[in-house]
């Protein structure tokens, strides 16, 4: 049998960025109860009073708080060190049949100079590549067969190492990424191994990006 507070409950696990901020206390629920009751009714299929609503959201956000971050805030808070690299350019090109020959020729130049930063990542239809600028020309030359979609400059990335436990608490990565969000940061890119994730930001943001991850740590 429904019940408010478990439809009220769905209600809300289907809007991510609503979970969020109920768990943070930032929404009033009177208001909130108000926006809800449509939906609460037509699913239980009976009038209800905007109170029960109230009360169930209450009781859900105290929950939510717990639940949501509680085990995030803990990893957050052991955030390793937050490397920013500035200067760099973002390729994306088709993937072809010759398109890792040119990538091993790039490799074998970049070897010979390691203050580079390079990082790629392959889909189903497309590479990425991400290197400094002072390698654009050799990028260029290297891939003039290739039909490049698209070429962002100017940016800079900032790559964060996670603690291990990382890889058991689900939601750590919506928790960043709703942050920046929120700070309007537009990502071009987002690389990730096992404890470390990179984002690709225009420089003009890398400064507020950068603090909204770092604060996370004071949470």
């Amino acid at each position: 049998m429904k019940t408010i507070s478990s439809v009220v409950e769905q209600y809300i696990k289907k809007k991510p960025f609503l979970q969020s901020a109920l768990a943070q206390g930032i929404i009033n629920l009177t208001s909130l109860s108000r926006i809800v009751k449509p939906e609460i009714e037509e699913e239980l299929g009976k009038e209800i009073r905007n109170g029960a609503i109230v009360m169930s959201l209450k009781r859900l956000s105290d929950d939510l708080e717990f639940r949501a971050t509680h085990k995030i805030i803990k990893v957050l808070k052991n955030i390793g060190e937050i490397t920013v690299r500035s200067s760099l350019t973002d390729y994306t090109f088709l993937a072809s049949d010759h398109i890792l020959a040119q990538q091993a020729k790039l490799l074998e130049e970049i070897n010979a100079n390691q203050d580079v930063f390079y990082t790629s990542s392959r889909g189903v239809n497309e590479i990425n590549i991400v290197i400094s600028n002072v390698m654009d020309d050799t990028v260029e030359r290297l891939f003039a067969a290739e039909k490049c979609t698209q070429k962002a400059e100017e940016l800079s990335s900032i790559t964060v190492k996670l603690p291990a436990e990382n890889v058991s608490v689900p939601g750590i990565y919506y928790f960043i990424f709703q942050r920046l969000a929120w700070e309007g940061i537009v990502l071009y890119e987002v690389i990730s191994t096992t404890n470390e994730f990179t984002i690709l930001v225009n420089d003009a943001q890398v400064d507020i990006a950068f603090k909204t991850i770092k604060d996370l740590k004071m949470l």
